[in-house]
């Protein structure tokens, strides 16, 4: 037979696992206290008729406790849905403890009015935009941080080593086609050897075609100095000059007297043909000379001096003797 009095005089006088003491009052922890006061009306053990509101995941319940079940702990609290509607929910308190004390459908009038407050202000938070906190775990940060930089170690000591497989392959240390290889990585070493060599080749041509664009402007600045600086000056003298003046105009003499003889020639054969013609008063047109053949300049060259002569044969009159 379960007593509220004896179960409250050893919770009041003695010991509670619920019962937190301050200097002022005492409150207590239990779940199902409807104040949170620890006092003989509020206890939810010292009373065997009792009643509070609970909320589970947004949705209030209302949990009411009867002497009958007393003997059953696992069912003693029966568990009756409220409605989201406040007004309802009221009306569905009254109904349920019609016949109740005044204090307990009070506070548990209290305690669903608190409730429905708190729940309506979490509505309004999640719909505000607010910054999530997260908290920093300094022991995990360094560990994972350890932890990478020795999977990095490894990962360059595998492509160290495949690196130096591969060379070993390229540079055919294990034959033409070695056994323990894999055909696919065998091919795939070749592709890329091929497509190194050719990369290589292109950079080479694109490099020469530079360097000699490069080379060529560098010569043509070089060139365009150096005459802007230079005059080329001839190395035959003023005298020199001269006399190439006097050997031209000995041969323009050469060629004028040839020229003369030619003529008096075709004169003298024509004479007796024409001679009655000539009789008639007509004179007979000289035949036209030839224009001078004018050399062209010379153009000054250069290297050493070069003296040229001309010799002309003089015909003799035989001496007589008187």
């Amino acid at each position: 037979m379960q007593s509220d009095d004896v179960i409250w005089s050893v919770i009041n006088t003695q010991f509670c696992s619920y019962k937190v003491k301050t200097t002022t009052q005492n409150f207590c922890r239990n779940e199902y206290n409807v104040t949170g006061l620890c006092n003989r009306q509020s206890c939810p053990l010292a009373n065997s008729r009792y009643a509070t509101i609970r909320e589970k995941e947004g949705v209030l319940y209302l949990y009411v406790k009867t002497i009958e079940r007393a003997h059953t702990p696992a069912h003693m609290w029966e568990k009756i849905k409220l409605s989201s509607n406040y007004t309802k929910a009221l009306e569905q308190i009254d109904a349920e403890l019609i016949h109740w004390p005044n204090f307990t459908i009070h506070k548990c009038k209290q305690r669903l009015t608190k409730i429905t407050q708190y729940l309506i202000k979490m509505r309004r938070l999640q719909l505000r935009e607010q910054p999530k906190l997260i908290g920093v775990k300094k022991k995990l940060d360094r560990r994972e941080a350890v932890r990478e930089r020795k999977a990095l170690s490894a990962a360059h000591l595998e492509r160290s080593i495949e690196k130096e497989l591969i060379e070993r392959l390229k540079s055919k240390a294990y034959g033409d086609a070695p056994l323990n290889v894999n055909e696919s990585v065998w091919q795939a070493v070749l592709d890329r050897e091929k497509k190194g060599q050719t990369s290589e080749k292109a950079l080479e041509d694109m490099m020469d075609d530079e360097t000699d664009e490069e080379d060529e402007e560098e010569l043509e600045a070089e060139m365009e100095n150096e005459w802007d600086d230079r005059e080329f000056v001839s190395d035959i003298s003023g005298d020199e000059d001269e006399d190439d003046d006097g050997l031209s105009d000995l041969e323009e003499a050469a060629d004028e007297a040839s020229g003369d003889e030619d003529d008096e020639d075709s004169d003298s054969d024509d004479s007796p043909e024409n001679a009655p013609k000539s009789s008639l008063g007509k004179r007979k047109m000289p035949p036209p000379t030839k224009p001078a053949r004018k050399r062209p300049d010379k153009k000054t060259k250069k290297g050493p001096r070069v003296e040229v002569e001309y010799e002309q044969e003089m015909e003799s009159a035989p001496f007589s003797m008187a």
